[in-house]
C-alpha cells in the first residue's frame, strides 16, 4: 500500500506523526468506452460552450453558479486563503461511547500507520483508547474538504472513518409513516421467531461476489471463443397474499436450512395458509395496533 496523506494526531500536548492510507478498495470489472467498429478508445475533449475552443486543464478554474445563472469564478488563490485549521492535522476533540454514533454518519475508512518516532505515543494511545471501550471524535482536512471522523481500533492499527455533516443526511419522507398499519400480535411473534431462527454469527467470508463472477467468466469466455450462453432471468418477487402464511413457511424454511435438510416444493406455504387459518381461530383475536410514526 502506498500512503496517501502525512500529518499528526494532535491529542492534548502529544503529537503523533502518521501516514494515512485507504481501508478498502472496490473490486469490479472495469470498462473503457471503445468504437463498437474497430474497437477504438472513445476520448472526450475539455471545450468551453461559449467559443467552441478546447480549453488546456491550466485554464480551467471552479465556478459557483447563482440562482441567476450568472457564475462566480473562484482561483487556486482564493482556496489557500479557506481556513482549514485542521489541515496536517487531525485534531482529538472528544471521546464517546461507539454505539452514540449512527453507523449513516460514515463515509470512508483509512487505516493509520506511525512514523518511526511515532510509535510509541501511536501504541499508548491505541492502548488506552481499546481499553476505553470508546471511539475519538476528531476533525481533518483532507482534499480540501473538512471532516468529522472518529478514531477506533481494529486489529492493532487505529482507523480513521470520516463522516459526513449533519446537513448531509436526508430525512426519510415516506407516506406510509402516517398510515395506521395494523400488525397482528401472530404475525410479530412469527416474524421475531423467523429472526430468531436466522440468527448466525456473522462472518464475511461466507459471502462473495456473483455478480462480478459470472461477468468474469463472461470475459473469459469472450478471450477463449466459447459461445455465452445468458443466464436465466429470475421471477420477479411478488408480495404474499397471506402475511402470517408466508412467515410461518419462511420459518419451516429456515429451520430446514439449517438443519441441512432439502427444502420442500413451494406448494408447502399454500398448506401453511390453510393451518394458519385455523390456528387463527384459536388464537386471541384483538389486533396489536402499532402506529409508524416520523422521529422528531
Amino acid at each position: 500500500m502506498r500512503s496517501i496523506w502525512k500529518g499528526a494526531i494532535s491529542f492534548g500536548l502529544v503529537t503523533i506523526p502518521v501516514k494515512l492510507y485507504s481501508a478498502t478498495e472496490q473490486k469490479d470489472v472495469t470498462f473503457h468506452q471503445v468504437h463498437r467498429e474497430d474497437g477504438g478508445r472513445i476520448r472526450y475533449k475539455r471545450v468551453c460552450t461559449l467559443d467552441g475552443e478546447e480549453v488546456p486543464y491550466a485554464d480551467i478554474a471552479k465556478g459557483y453558479e447563482l440562482a441567476t445563472g450568472e457564475i462566480v469564478v473562484l482561483t487556486d488563490e482564493d482556496f489557500e486563503d479557506l481556513p482549514l485549521n485542521s489541515s496536517r492535522r487531525i485534531d482529538v476533540l472528544q471521546f464517546t461511547p461507539a454505539e452514540q454514533i449512527d453507523p449513516i454518519y460514515f463515509a470512508k475508512s483509512y487505516y493509520l500507520e506511525p512514523d518511526a518516532q511515532g510509535a510509541k505515543p501511536y501504541v499508548l494511545l491505541r492502548n488506552a483508547l481499546e481499553s476505553s471501550g470508546q471511539v475519538a471524535v476528531v476533525k481533518v482536512a483532507l482534499r480540501q474538504r473538512e471532516s468529522l471522523a472518529t478514531l477506533r481500533v481494529r486489529d492493532g492499527v487505529f482507523v480513521l472513518e470520516t463522516m459526513l455533516w449533519p446537513d448531509e443526511i436526508r430525512t426519510p419522507d415516506f407516506a406510509f409513516l402516517e398510515e395506521d398499519i395494523e400488525v397482528r400480535a401472530q404475525e410479530l411473534k412469527m416474524a421475531e421467531s423467523l429472526i430468531t431462527t436466522m440468527e448466525s454469527d456473522f462472518d464475511p467470508s461466507e459471502y462473495h461476489d456473483t455478480y462480478r463472477e459470472a461477468l468474469q467468466q463472461v470475459i473469459e469466455a469472450k478471450v477463449a471463443g466459447k459461445e455465452v450462453i445468458p443466464a436465466r432471468e429470475e421471477e420477479e418477487a411478488k408480495p404474499a397474499v397471506d402475511l402470517m402464511a408466508a412467515l410461518r413457511a419462511s420459518v419451516e424454511a429456515a429451520k430446514r436450512e439449517r438443519e441441512g435438510e432439502p427444502a420442500k416444493p413451494k406448494k408447502a406455504a399454500g398448506k401453511a395458509k390453510d393451518q394458519s387459518k385455523e390456528q387463527d381461530k384459536d388464537q386471541d383475536k384483538a389486533p396489536a395496533k402499532r402506529k409508524t410514526r416520523k422521529s422528531a
